[in-house]
C-alpha cells in the first residue's frame, strides 16, 4: 500500500489513470482489512490526503492482513467529503469500494435505491452513488446470492439505469467455508491483477513493473483463494 514504485500513497498525489474523474485523490482514503481472529475485520478511514496522515503511514507498515481493500479518493463534483463518503465501506466482515461515478445521480438511481427500506436509505454511511451501491450488494448477499453474483447484478442494472457509468466495484467477503472471496469489476475504468508467491492483487493501476494483467472492459475478476483468478464478462 505504501512501498512499491506506485504505491496507493503515490497514486493518491500522482496517479497515471484517472480516465477523467479528477487529477489527485485528494479527497480522502481508506483501509478494511482482516484480523487473526477468524470473523474479525477492522477498517480505518480519513477524509484526508493519504499523504498528510502519518500516524496511519507509521501504523501501516506494522499491521499485517491475509486480505486487505485500500482505497484513495477524488470526490465527485456535488459530492462531501467526510469520512462516510470514504471507501471502504464496511459490514461485520464485508468489505467494499467503488471507483468511478455513477451518470446522472442521484435521479438515475430512484427507481433501483426503491428496493431498499427508508431504514437503510436513512443510514447510508454518505449521501454518494458508492453508499447505494454497497446497500445494492448487501441486500442481495444479505438474501444469500453468491458474491460474484450480487456484484455483478447491481452494476448489470446500474448500467441500465444510468448508462455510461464507471462501475469499478470490489467485495472482500468471506466464503462459505471463512476463506476470503476477493469479487471486481471493469467498468470503464482501468483494473489489473496479478498472482504471484504473496497472493492475488487486484489493483486499478499496477504497483510497479511487474507481470499485470489488465482486465477487459465489462469483465468480472473473482478470486476464492490465494492463487486462483477467474475472469469471465458481465
Amino acid at each position: 500500500m505504501t512501498e512499491p514504485p506506485h504505491s496507493l500513497l503515490v497514486q493518491s498525489y500522482a496517479p497515471a489513470d484517472m480516465r477523467g474523474g479528477g487529477t489527485v485523490n485528494a479527497d480522502g482514503f481508506g483501509v478494511g482489512w482482516y484480523g487473526d481472529t477468524p470473523g474479525a475485520a477492522h477498517s480505518y478511514r480519513q477524509p484526508v490526503p493519504m499523504w498528510t496522515d502519518a500516524s496511519f503511514l507509521d501504523l501501516a507498515g506494522a499491521v499485517t492482513s491475509a486480505a486487505f481493500v485500500a482505497a484513495v479518493r477524488s470526490a465527485t463534483v456535488g459530492m462531501p467529503v467526510s469520512t462516510g463518503a470514504c471507501a471502504p465501506f464496511r459490514d461485520g466482515s464485508r468489505i467494499f469500494s467503488h471507483n468511478g461515478v455513477v451518470r446522472g445521480w442521484p435521479g438515475s438511481l430512484r427507481e433501483l435505491a426503491g428496493e431498499l427500506d427508508p431504514e437503510t436509505l436513512m443510514t447510508l454511511d454518505a449521501p454518494t452513488d458508492s453508499a447505494v451501491l454497497w446497500a445494492l450488494v448487501r441486500r442481495r448477499l444479505d438474501a444469500g446470492k453468491d458474491p460474484a453474483d450480487a456484484v455483478a447484478d447491481v452494476v448489470t442494472r446500474t448500467l441500465a439505469a444510468a448508462p455510461g457509468s464507471r462501475l469499478n466495484l470490489l467485495l472482500l467477503t468471506p466464503g462459505a467455508a471463512g476463506e476470503p472471496v476477493l469479487v471486481a469489476t471493469a467498468v470503464d475504468h482501468a483494473l489489473s491483477w496479478r498472482s504471484d508467491a504473496d497472493g492475488v492483487t487486484v489493483a486499478s493501476e499496477p504497483l510497479d513493473g511487474g507481470d499485470w494483467t489488465p482486465v477487459a472492459d465489462h469483465h468480472l475478476v473473482v478470486t476464492r483463494d490465494a492463487a486462483t483468478v477467474e475472469v469471465t464478462a458481465l
